[in-house]
């Protein structure tokens, strides 16, 4: 029995010493990040950190003055702001107030349970395990890993659904492949939100990021205007590169450090049987009835989901605010009619259920939405995040950089500042007065500028605690494996952020020496 313990641990010291340093290093991560308390908890000493912090920012009188620009109307002014202290008797009486608002007004609360109630009813009654099997059958195992990045990239354009939607269902294809789940939710996660300012479309960002620039670039030239297609060209070709890249990773990183899923969760692989092939075709009926109906709403210029201003159908159309309630429809009328073609749901009860099913799976998630709410919310409320961000710009702007090095810097900051605040267009509303005319002065366009900021903001989403759907993610991958913790998440994540920030700032300097345009008469340099 000695002699066989003891081959067990020599073979357990040989597999560390083939360990490479980066994977111990993710190993020492996961370790430590796993010994932490559950994340429950975890916010709760980041609410309570962030009120101590506060306290002594606002005693000290910390405050930053700064350009902002307006998200909603676009306009420009000076703007001081003090850290507000929240054990003062305003800031006390503003977490007892706004406690409940924090949690409903929570980003994404509504999306997830609204979202799941139409998924709820397409897993409920069998369709998307039905769909899943067809999947395995149909996609050669070697491109399963692209499909699933390359739909996570995409899923942008659909605003935050695919956080709801893909990142949940990459772990399902991958355990329908016998493949590790959790590697399939990374790799999901790493395309919705690593690649989010990647695409091969416009989205809804993208207006939004524009307008800001304007804004920024008018303080040096009033008659200057950032399209929302400025980022168009770099964008599709970092599609590619994020797919690539995040495959890379998931296959040769991830997945290898993950080793056999031996969890309890298992993937139903038989055959599809006839009553299930009925089903199939009801639920392809509905889709393409679904569709139609959606069409006639958005696709005429008089359609009644287009902005009825300007005619769009992206930015703050009725189609785009609605979209959460369109992708619920999305599963909702496909289950449903894949449960009356399959016999599966024999009265309204059994939809009611289904429903009420995927909404008990939720509690854990609403317990960690409570008190990250909080926490977000208290950090916006003493504006220590405004503060870390201006005062970081400041720094890298008196390092005196220019050219090429100041971008790459610029690149690094974005990525820090992104550890504390999760919103990209409130992170450019605050750094783009600052760099864009900065970089006009050196010649470099506010389109480039932006480019930058892109590369730098999104690399670093994925290991962001403050990024609303951090906790989403958490309690997701919690299904496949209940002892993990933040530390897993982030030892996993890391890889992605780090390849990412890499390869795509490679795919930047690329494109600045080649001087390519990057969108529509969008170019590097000032003309």
């Amino acid at each position: 029995m000695s002699a066989e313990l003891s081959m067990k641990q020599k073979a357990k010291a040989n597999d560390n010493n083939k360990k490479g340093l980066f994977m111990k290093f993710l190993d020492v991560v996961e370790v430590v990040g796993n010994k932490l308390p559950h994340p429950v908890t975890i916010f709760l000493i980041f609410s309570a950190l962030v009120v101590v912090a506060s306290s002594l920012a606002a005693n000290a009188g910390v405050s930053v003055e700064f350009m902002k620009i307006d998200n909603k109307t676009f306009e420009s002014a000076l703007t001081t702001v003090t850290a507000v202290s929240l054990l003062s008797p305003d800031g006390i009486r503003f977490m007892f107030e706004s406690a409940v608002r924090n949690f409903t007004g929570f980003a994404p609360l509504g999306t997830v349970l609204v979202a799941m109630l139409g998924v709820g009813v397409a897993e409920g009654t069998g369709l998307i395990q039905a769909l899943l099997r067809k999947l395995v059958i149909s996609t050669p195992k070697r491109l399963i890993t692209l499909v699933v990045v390359f739909a996570g990239v995409m899923s942008n354009v659909a605003s935050d659904a695919g956080y709801v939607v893909l990142v949940p269902l990459g772990a399902i294809v991958f355990l329908s492949f016998g493949r590790h789940p959790l590697a399939g939710l990374a790799a999901a996660f790493a395309g919705v939100s690593g690649g989010f300012s990647a695409n091969l479309l416009i989205g809804t960002i993208d207006p939004l990021l524009g307008g800001i620039s304007t804004e920024a670039a008018k303080l040096l030239d009033p008659t200057y205007t950032v399209s929302a297609t400025a980022n168009w060209y770099f964008m599709i070709v970092s599609t590619f590169v994020i797919m690539l890249v995040g495959s890379w990773v998931t296959e040769r990183i991830v997945e290898p450090r993950l080793g056999e899923y031996k969890g309890s969760e298992k993937a139903d692989l038989h055959d599809i049987n006839d009553d299930e092939k009925r089903g199939l075709r009801f639920a392809g009926i509905a889709m393409v009835l679904f569709i139609a109906g959606m069409a006639a709403m958005i696709a005429p210029a008089t359609g009644i989901l287009r902005d009825q201003t300007t005619g769009e159908i992206l930015g703050h159309s009725p189609f785009m605010n609605s979209i959460v309630l369109v992708i619920a429809l999305f599963f909702f009328l496909p289950g449903l009619a894949y449960g009356l073609g399959s016999k599966s749901i024999k009265n309204d009860k059994d939809v009611a259920h289904a429903m009420g099913k995927a909404m008990s799976t939720m509690g854990g998630y609403l317990v960690l939405a409570f008190v990250a709410a909080q926490f977000v919310a208290y950090f916006s409320y003493t504006n220590l995040g405004t503060i870390l961000a201006v005062k970081g710009a400041a720094f890298l702007e008196s390092t005196g950089m220019v050219g090429l090095p100041l971008i790459l810097g610029f690149i690094l900051v974005s990525a820090f500042i992104n550890l504390f605040i999760g919103s990209a267009s409130a992170k450019w509303a605050i750094m783009a007065p600052v760099f864009v005319p900065m970089f006009m002065a050196l010649g470099f366009s506010p389109e480039f500028t932006q480019v930058a900021y892109r590369i730098g903001d999104s690399s670093t989403n994925i290991i962001s605690p403050l990024m609303s759907y951090f906790a989403v993610i958490v309690a997701f991958a919690e299904k496949y494996d209940k002892k993990m913790g933040i530390g897993t998440i982030i030892s996993t994540m890391l890889p992605y952020s780090l390849a990412f920030l890499l390869f795509w700032t490679v795919l930047m300097i690329v494109w600045y020496v080649a001087g390519w345009p990057i969108g529509p008469d969008a170019f590097i340099f000032m003309k």
